[in-house]
């Protein structure tokens, strides 16, 4: 059998033919208009419902709905991959500007289908979600109408979207703006090179030490030139929201959060409680790792550092093969499905210069596809992200059946499919392992993930959280973040840090993305529900995946508490359920301590 070579670069064409300056989305988003302003005219003579006759009516705003949702989807994530591969493509910058505007419009719309419904009389409102044109839409259709109750009138919410174009969107787009600008020099095998963000981050796996240190100091540096235009970006965003919040008189900062991640406060509380209860593991295992790779403590910049000298080089047709290898052990539907997405070019991994830093995974509705974005440089870490990555496009390749309606999940279970796929290889990695080198290197990556989730995030949620309870009161100086994100990693990593990253509040993209608000805790979440899918899945073999299919097709029809009773029979409030995750995580922490007993 001869297998085919996968490219590295992926296939934007197939969308829409000349990249940004394409003909084809430009007839795109004229068509996308015309529709927006059709759907715009329906909603002017939307009134709130008075019979059980307007169920009709309701049903046909949906699928209304969905056609706007659908092309607007289509037409942000290709413009979104524009930028992402070519940082300087001006054109796309001018893209995702008129996209934004158009839906800040279709946002407005939307706020008043929830108004009108939020409006509707208890008793009706029962019967309607009863009716067979509503019933399968019934829990999304009564989140919109609670989430609507909160919300300020219709007249004031459509005006905080429209100024949240120029504004709120606007600071982050600049973020992406002033990190793809950023270049640092680093000298490796002796020549000194400039890399981009993505690139030099990528060297903090590097096997000399001395590069990584000056990759990251190079780095500090560039963040520290330009503290003051992040500081004053993360400031005005951070500004905006909780101008919003206060408007609409909601007191917690983590009310939008858990209620887009279908949360329940006491759930999150369970899991971060029952993570700092059990860190010391992991605070040993960094202590060890610095005797391994010869430092005086752990430092930030020593993380991804690899613990053997026998770290092996993999390229992305041998990262891609065995990804198929492994997913196909769980079930043919998640291979045959990655294979496709490597054969039709799904895939963006070229390491190359104006690339945007980090990975991601985006999905284009009308074409029913998805495209992967990341940076390849041939560690086993990097074929775990890639896993991860199709792990996400998986999710929405399960949900095609399902309606645009009951498709919208949160991100806590997004996470749960990546991290899923992410595990399946890590852990085959560690089994195939040939050597007792690659085998401690493999387990070690894998340790690193439980690391990045269990105190890495972390120190993210609590330098967010510390953060807005700070802007409350006014401007946070550059100086004050740095001091925020250093106590936060401190007390994050149970002081198993030497030098810590002060300057990671200005290079985590993830602080910066207007969308989502504390992109942060549902990683973890993800991580910890997803380990218990996985022990099931090892216990039934392939035949669990059809049962895993079914828990994805529900991930955006009801609460995450009721996902996991009903998938896994847990209740996810209590911190038993989140000791059993990692609990496995800390068999590999003891499992990598006896490996190097001797090694130190």
């Amino acid at each position: 059998m001869t297998t085919k070579t996968y490219s590295e670069v992926w296939d934007l064409d197939v969308f829409f033919k000349g990249g940004s300056s394409s003909p084809e989305l430009r007839e795109h988003l004229n068509a996308l208009t015309a529709k927006l302003d059709a759907f715009e005219k329906t909603l002017s003579t939307f009134e709130v419902p008075t019979g059980e006759s307007d169920a009709a009516k309701i049903s046909s705003i949906i699928e209304e709905t969905k056609q706007v949702a659908e092309n607007l989807s289509q037409a942000g994530a290709v413009v979104g991959c524009y930028l992402a591969q070519d940082t300087t493509d001006k054109q796309a910058n001018l893209l995702q500007g008129e996209i934004g505007s158009l839906g800040a419009r279709f946002s407005s719309s939307m706020l008043v289908v929830q108004q009108q419904l939020s409006k509707t009389e208890e008793t009706l409102w029962t019967s309607l979600m009863n009716d067979e044109q509503l019933k399968e839409f019934a829990f999304v259709l009564n989140e919109w109408r609670d989430e609507a109750k909160e919300l300020l009138s219709e007249k004031e919410e459509d005006m905080i979207t429209a100024l949240g174009v120029d504004g709120y969107h606007g600071w982050g787009q600049l973020y992406d703006l002033l990190v793809g600008d950023v270049k640092v020099r680093v000298t490796v095998d002796g020549e000194e090179k400039e890399f981009s963000v993505g690139q030099a981050s990528n060297l903090s796996s590097h096997p000399d030490a001395k590069v990584r240190k000056e990759s990251f100091e190079a780095l500090e540096q560039a963040w520290t030139a330009k503290e003051e235009f992040f500081a004053k970006t993360l400031n005005h965003m951070a500004g905006f929201r909780l101008a919003v919040y206060k408007k609409r008189g909601w007191d917690s900062i983590l009310k939008e959060p858990l209620q887009m991640n279908r949360m329940k406060q006491q759930t999150l509380d369970a899991m971060w409680g029952a993570i700092t209860a059990h860190k010391a593991p992991f605070v040993e295992y960094l202590k060890r790792k610095a005797e391994l790779v010869g430092a005086d403590a752990m430092h930030w910049y020593d993380l991804d550092a690899p613990v053997t000298e026998s770290t092996q080089k993999v390229s992305y047709q041998q990262g891609a093969e065995f990804i198929l290898k492994h997913f196909g052990k769980f079930g043919p539907e998640l291979e045959k499905f990655s294979r496709q997405a490597f054969e039709d070019e799904w895939i963006e991994a070229e390491d190359r210069p104006n690339k945007r830093p980090g990975g991601f995974c985006t999905g284009m509705p009308m074409s029913q596809q998805s495209r992967i974005f990341m940076t390849y440089s041939g560690t086993m870490s990097n074929v775990a992200t890639l896993a991860h990555e199709l792990g996400h496009a998986f999710h929405s390749y399960a949900l095609r059946p399902v309606h645009w309606m009951n498709r919208q999940y949160a991100m806590g279970v997004a996470e749960t499919a990546s991290t899923f796929a992410e595990m399946i290889v890590a852990d085959a990695a560690v089994k195939e392992a040939t050597t007792a080198d690659e085998k401690l290197a493999l387990l070690e990556d894998k340790i690193q993930r439980s690391v990045a989730f269990f105190m890495n995030i972390h120190a993210r949620f609590l330098f967010e959280t510390r953060f807005y309870d700070e802007r409350k009161k006014g401007i946070v100086s550059a100086a004050r973040l740095n001091t925020l994100m250093e106590e936060a990693q401190r007390e994050a990593f149970g002081d198993g840090l030497g030098e810590v990253h002060p300057h990671f509040w200005a290079s985590k993209l993830h602080f910066y993305i207007t969308r989502v608000p504390f992109y942060n805790f549902p990683y973890t979440f993800g991580y910890l529900f997803s380990l218990s899918i996985y022990a099931k899945a090892i216990e039934e073999g392939s035949s669990f995946e059809e049962k895993y299919i079914a828990l994805l097709q529900d991930t955006a029809i009801m609460s995450v508490e009721d996902l996991a009773m009903k998938h896994l029979g847990e209740d996810i409030t209590q911190h038993a359920f989140w000791e059993k995750g990692i609990a496995l995580c800390i068999k590999d922490v003891e499992e990598f301590l006896s490996l190097t007993s001797s090694k130190g």
